[in-house]
This record gives C-alpha cells, sequence and structure tokens, in this order.
C-alpha cells in the first residue's frame, strides 16, 4: 500500500514595507534661558570675586603699620637760640630775648626780623630724618663741614649739627647730630637754615655812617711887591 505523501500547505509571507518616519526637527542643545542662567552665574562670580578680593585690600592695609615720620630735634621743644658757624665768613646768631623778640647777637647786636627767625626756627623743628648711614664721616664731609649749626631750646638743651656734602642726587645732605649720628635729610632744609649767615635776618638794613669830607685848606700866596722902573 503506497504511502501518501501529504503536503503541508505553503504560507507565503507578505513584506510589509515600513514607512519611513517623518524626522522631527532637532532642538537646540542649549536654550535661550539656559544661556542667560549662565550669563547671571558669571556675573554672580565676577561680583563675589570682587567683593572679596576688595574685602582682602583693605586688610591688608589695616594690618601694614605706618611709619611714623622722624625729625632731627624733638619738634615738642621751642627753639631759644640759633647759632650757623659757616667753613667761611662770619658767624651769625639770634636768640629770644627777656621779652620773647627775637634778636642778633653776632655779628651785630640789634634787633632781628621776626618773620624770618621765627621761619628759621620753625624749620629747624620740620628737618625730617630721609635716612641714616654709616662708614667712614669722612666720606661724608664731617672732617671739614661746610657749616656748624647750634640749636638751644628753652628747656636749657642743646644740639650741633654739622653740613657735610650733599647726597649723589642733590636732594638732601648728610648731616651729623651731636658728633655720632649720621643722617640724611632734605636740601631746603637745610639751606634754608645756612641762608641765615649769608643773609642775616636784620630788621632794618644798617645804613653806612657817612664821613664828612674836610674841604681842601687853601694855601696863600705871598704878594709879589712890585719893581719901580728906573
Amino acid at each position: 500500500m503506497a504511502t501518501r505523501k501529504t503536503s503541508k500547505p505553503t504560507t507565503k509571507k507578505t513584506g510589509r514595507v515600513k514607512s519611513t518616519a517623518t524626522q522631527k526637527p532637532s532642538k537646540p542643545i542649549f536654550r535661550t534661558g539656559t544661556w542667560v542662567t549662565i550669563l547671571v552665574l558669571a556675573v554672580v562670580i565676577a561680583i563675589a570675586y570682587y567683593l572679596n578680593r576688595n574685602a582682602e585690600t583693605t586688610a591688608e592695609a589695616e594690618i601694614t603699620p605706618t611709619v611714623e615720620a622722624q625729625f632731627v630735634f624733638d619738634s615738642t621743644k621751642i627753639v631759644k637760640s640759633i647759632e650757623v658757624q659757616p667753613a667761611e665768613g662770619q658767624t651769625i646768631a639770634i636768640e629770644r630775648n627777656a621779652e620773647n623778640v627775637w634778636v642778633l647777637t653776632q655779628p651785630d647786636a640789634v634787633e632781628a626780623d621776626p618773620a624770618l627767625a621765627e621761619a628759621a626756627a620753625s624749620q629747624l623743628s620740620a628737618l625730617r630724618i630721609s635716612d641714616e648711614v654709616d662708614g667712614d664721616p669722612s666720606i661724608f664731609g664731617f672732617d671739614e663741614p661746610a657749616y656748624i649749626i647750634t640749636v638751644t631750646f628753652d628747656d636749657g638743651t642743646s644740639n650741633t649739627l654739622e653740613v657735610g656734602d650733599s647726597t649723589p642726587t642733590n636732594n638732601g645732605y648728610y648731616v651729623r647730630l651731636d658728633g655720632q649720628d649720621m643722617l640724611i635729610v632734605s636740601l631746603n632744609g637745610i639751606d634754608s637754615l645756612t641762608n641765615l649767615a649769608n643773609f642775616p635776618p636784620y630788621l632794618y638794613t644798617p645804613t653806612p655812617t657817612a664821613t664828612a669830607t674836610p674841604l681842601p685848606t687853601v694855601t696863600p700866596v705871598p704878594a709879589i711887591e712890585a719893581t719901580p722902573t728906573p
């Protein structure tokens, strides 16, 4: 008996064509709102940095100590007398008398110009130290000082200031206080003091005394007698 083959029904696969989906438009990575946020954040960071830096600068300024000015003479003392002795020329000296009036004692004992004398005393009190120096005194001109300034105060104390050479930059003088401390002081301050020797602060310019010139003596001429002619 023949075996009958049973054929399996063939199943057709129906291919479906997938429709291509319509592509959606791409969105920007950063939106406008994001940029605004970043910008605001940058401004906030910048302000915070500025405020922090400003605070640090202010703190440093408060911590840094202020260097106080140093003066050659004690500014709390009242100047009683000033004597300027140049290496060449005459010595000039002024002082306050018992009536607290400035007078010259050298080279003449006369009344002094009060404005010029008081200006010199004020200049002494304001004579500021620019720097201190060390070394051989002869290097700075103290072997033969150009001027020796002696200052006496109302409490009876006195100081001597030797004026040496000018500095290499010509903006100050080397001075030695009481033969010990060598300092640098301002050019103008010393010049205003040494000018006392060149231009004494007379209240009135001394007028030279006029000397009368004697008239020449007339010598009488003897009379000549006439000789009669014969």
